[in-house]
């Protein structure tokens, strides 16, 4: 079902549509779903049902330590929270280590935060490799999902860091374009300079290498007066 259908539910109808949302492949932002007016206000009123979980879905993590103010989840929905909380921890750290996943994801065993990181990667919401023998996931990058409420100063203050990156680079390599220009300059001195003194030497080469000119030393020698 599309987003925009959910604006003609209401009541229980809504709420089913939520839940079948909520299963739904390859759905990792809610956003658009919160900000509809109807939903919003299941939402609030509907406490203990599934739409009532929604806001969490938002930017939360798995925390089973929640579940007396949540509703009973199906499984694909415990696996969809868990993979929205694999991504919000690929985001701040590019190695995860098996023990924060197994705390985090509250998982029994190593068997099934590897299955479960295997389908993350196969679905395309992170990309990284399994080092098994220093238990824990390195990543490359991962998704992105809905912003929390702090976090827009952060992003903020990341893109301002990259900026001042990106002109300091720049003014590197300007600095380098103008020695290069200046190099260029001075070689191209030395090779009009290089290219006149060979002229130079091929010119008297020839003349010495000319009949005439030794034609003229030999009828006109030099004088000497004594």
């Amino acid at each position: 079902m599309e987003v925009d259908q959910l604006l003609s539910l209401s009541g229980s109808a809504l709420v089913q549509a939520i839940s079948s949302l909520l299963e739904t492949p390859g759905l990792y932002v809610f956003s658009d779903i919160l900000e509809l007016p109807n939903v919003r206000e299941v939402s609030f009123c509907a406490e203990k049902s599934i739409s009532f979980f929604l806001p969490h879905l938002e930017y939360s993590v798995y925390l089973r330590s929640r579940a007396a103010s949540l509703p009973e989840l199906t499984p694909a929905q415990k696996n969809k929270l868990r993979h929205l909380s694999i991504i919000s921890l690929a985001s701040n750290l590019k190695c995860l280590p098996y023990s924060l996943l197994l705390q985090q994801l509250e998982l029994k065993n190593v068997r099934e935060l590897e299955d479960l990181l295997i389908e993350a990667v196969y679905s395309d919401i992170i990309h990284g490799k399994l080092d098994q023998r220093n238990q824990q996931v390195e990543v490359d990058c991962s998704i992105g999902r809905d912003l929390g409420p702090n976090e827009l100063p952060n992003i903020a203050n990341t893109l301002q860091e990259w900026c001042a990156g990106c002109e300091a680079v720049l003014c590197g390599i300007e600095e380098q374009v103008s020695r290069a220009n200046q190099y260029r300059e001075s070689q191209l001195k030395v090779k009009v300079q290089v290219e006149t003194e060979v002229s130079f030497f091929i010119m008297i080469s020839e003349q010495l290498h000319h009949p005439d000119f030794f034609f003229f030393f030999t009828l006109s020698p030099p004088r000497i007066s004594i």
